[in-house]
């Protein structure tokens, strides 16, 4: 059996790695674009810090581990399918052929359509490549614009404070991490890294970026002027799937899926980031870019791939993040759901939030900033789909009791 894995990032690895383990005869080519190792882009904000070097952004660290595996890794830009061949086509023209593919392609950094965007000096934080050229201009004391605090920004923005930077950041939503917090919870994490000293802009986007001799300056839609040694652009990404243009493969945001990781065209699958997979709660197709589904998919559809049968749990949100400080975490549907209840408390003195949604008697979502004591029984609610009976009740009334609520209902699951 021939497998070829489009993609070398987490998921891909997971899946070249699962392949090996139950379909040991089987031929296995890891396809990357890029002139690396395999590696993590979540570890690139450590890079920049100086906390590790290029190898320590590696999956794995053996070098030898690919090749242990009788696992090929071929660099090259995928440009086309052709399925009725079973062929993959690069950008240098050559073809490989599949028994089994696997589309785990991931997503590509977006850059919207500002004039100037494309001038030397502005960045994207998506490679390695890009790591290394922001490292030449972020030096302490220099003056960094961060376009754009979602997840991924505020990883990067804590990195670029750590190098010592002075920081501006856009966000065109009217907070920050909009995607991952609610509006109340997000404005908090916005003055906390304000008291830390980065200069927030809310509800705000950059309109024009032009040369000032060596420096930048960025024109905000109020007019505010903005003028920057380098600017890093993290306003969000989208699944890479370009090349899939005329092979059959459904496409929504990302690629469907069914259960199995399969598309609708036959030894076609597909897993992580590209995927728009159904959702852990409402079994309606979702685009969630974390590493967790990632890396749960690429290992069902490898388990499929190899002639076994496994099923996709869904999708579920399940995001920490550490903003200069102050630990922020969301899981499930955090913004609650039509017909459900929801309940928050909020200390702004102290930086501590918590938010509470429920579908019937069951946590569906939870947003937490300042708790890390037990968090992870948010989640255990939420991810066991745990009938809470009357201790819903309970919670509306005082949920920072969520910790007891999951012990007693752990307890009741098991006698």
């Amino acid at each position: 059996m021939k497998h070829v894995i489009i993609g070398n990032g987490p998921a891909g690895v997971v899946a070249a790695e699962n392949l090996r383990r139950f379909d040991p005869q089987a031929d296995i080519t890891l396809i990357g674009e890029e002139p690396e190792a395999p590696y993590s882009r979540m570890a690139i904000p450590y890079f920049l810090t100086g906390s590790i070097a290029d190898h320590g952004t590696h999956l794995r660290k053996a070098g030898d581990h690919y090749a242990r595996h009788g696992i090929q890794l071929r660099q090259g830009r995928v440009v086309r399918i052709e399925p009725e061949s079973q062929t993959v086509v690069l950008d240098d023209d050559s073809e490989l052929g599949y028994d089994r593919l696997l589309i785990a392609s991931g997503c590509y950094p977006v850059r919207p359509p500002v004039p100037g965007i494309d001038l030397p000096g502005v960045h994207t934080c998506w490679t390695l490549a890009d790591a290394r050229a922001i490292a030449e201009r972020a030096r302490p004391g220099s003056r960094v614009l961060q376009i754009g605090a979602g997840f991924i920004g505020c990883i990067i923005m804590e990195a670029l404070c750590a190098r010592g930077v002075k920081l501006s950041v856009v966000e065109k939503g009217d907070r920050m991490v909009p995607r991952m917090m609610t509006e109340k919870a997000g404005t908090m994490i916005r003055h906390w890294v304000e008291k830390k000293g980065v200069e927030v802009h809310v509800n705000a986007a950059v309109t024009a970026i032009a040369a000032a001799g060596e420096a930048l300056v960025a024109t905000l839609d109020d007019g505010t002027r903005i003028e920057a040694d380098a600017i890093i652009c993290a306003a969000g990404v989208k699944p890479n799937v370009a090349f899939l243009a005329g092979s059959g493969v459904t496409l929504g945001q990302g690629i469907h899926v069914d259960e199995h990781m399969r598309t609708e065209v036959r030894n076609i699958y597909a897993a992580g980031d590209v995927t728009e997979a159904s959702g852990f709660h409402t079994g309606e197709r979702e685009l969630n870019a974390i590493q967790p589904n990632a890396a749960d998919q690429a290992r069902v559809a490898a388990i499929n791939m190899a002639g076994g049968e496994a099923r996709f749990q869904g999708a579920l949100a399940i995001n920490v993040l550490d903003a200069l400080g102050l630990i922020s975490t969301s899981f499930g549907h955090w913004w609650g759901a039509a017909g459900g209840e929801g309940v928050e408390r909020c200390d702004d003195e102290r930086y501590r939030y918590l938010s509470l949604q429920f579908k019937d008697d069951v946590l569906i979502g939870a947003t937490s900033i300042g708790w890390t004591d037990h968090v992870g029984a948010l989640r255990g609610l939420v991810q066991g789909r745990m009938r809470l009976g009357p201790w819903k009740e309970k919670l509306l009334q005082d949920p920072t009791q969520f910790m007891t609520a999951y012990i007693a209902q752990a307890h009741k699951a098991a006698a």
